[in-house]
């Protein structure tokens, strides 16, 4: 009885670690988290030797951001990490692991609009001629309040896939989208919207830190460790940087930040905690990396 005893003692503390992510979209075109849950499995193999296996999956059921929310407050919810834009209220209920996943990219921000309003678009050239055009954005997104405070007219959409269909029906005038985000969308989502178009020559920005977030007890704080420890690795042995190239660097080129004209604003919800003095957490468009 002691052997049995000491044997499923020690198979309880080799199980491997079960992290697990949520579906957010049974739409087909929807690639918005590639990137995050590639550097979560890159972050989760680093740490191996320390932490020991892991099984990383996605949730079998699609989930609301409100959903996947409840879910990450929940006790036993079905997914324990998301990745997400910070706010204060966010790393009050939840632990977050503050490493921007995207460099601060998310922050870069151009437009999806109407084919037919890009003339509009061109005459841009100051805050207030854009605060003139009606932007979109989904319901709770954290952009939303960052751009009210700028002065800024937001309609909200209830559903990712319902804003598309929302800027071409004329109930806003440009979808403000991270520069990766905007041109992959542009690209899924054309076939369906032919009067989209990606305006050429504007670039909205301001700091919005993408941050992994696990559950406020004793498993998700073991687990926010873990993806601390193992995003610090990448960022030491350039790891992070090779996957954000691979996954970001041609949207990046494409995206030609520098010859754009940049409009900045505040984001007033930024926490204290961001760490914004390290230089190596963020992207630098001069240098597009």
């Amino acid at each position: 009885m002691l052997w049995t005893a000491l044997w499923l003692a020690a198979g309880a503390c080799s199980a491997a670690t079960q992290v697990v992510y949520p579906l957010t979209s049974l739409d087909d075109a929807d690639s918005r988290y590639e990137y995050d849950w590639a550097v979560l499995r890159v972050a989760l193999q680093k740490t191996a030797p320390r932490y020991g296996a892991f099984e990383l999956k996605q949730s079998t059921q699609a989930m609301s951001p409100q959903r996947v929310a409840q879910e990450l407050l929940t006790p036993g919810g079905r997914i324990n990490v998301f990745a997400r834009a910070t706010s204060p209220e966010l790393e009050q209920q939840y632990i977050p692991v503050r490493l921007p996943i995207d460099k601060g990219l998310l922050g870069y921000r151009i437009f999806l609009v109407r084919s037919a309003d890009l003339p509009r678009f061109a005459a841009v050239h100051t805050l207030d001629d854009l605060r003139k055009l009606r932007v979109g954005q989904g319901r709770d997104w954290v952009d939303v309040p960052i751009l009210r405070n700028a002065g800024f007219t937001v309609v909200e959409g209830t559903s990712y896939r319902g804003l598309f269909a929302m800027l071409s029906a004329g109930r806003f005038d440009w979808f403000s989208r991270g520069i990766d985000e905007a041109q992959r969308e542009y690209i899924e989502r054309h076939p369906s919207y032919p009067d989209m178009a990606m305006e050429p020559a504007l670039l909205l920005q301001y700091p919005l830190p993408l941050y992994f977030f696990t559950r406020r007890d004793a498993e998700g704080k073991l687990l926010a460790q873990r993806i601390s420890d193992g995003m610090e690795m990448m960022i030491k042995d350039g790891s992070l940087n090779t996957l954000f190239q691979q996954f970001k660097g041609e949207s990046i080129k494409a995206g030609a930040l520098t010859k754009r004209r940049v409009l900045h604003i505040k984001n007033p919800h930024l926490p204290p905690e961001t760490p914004l003095s390290r230089g190596e957490l963020w992207f630098d468009p001069v240098k597009g990396k």
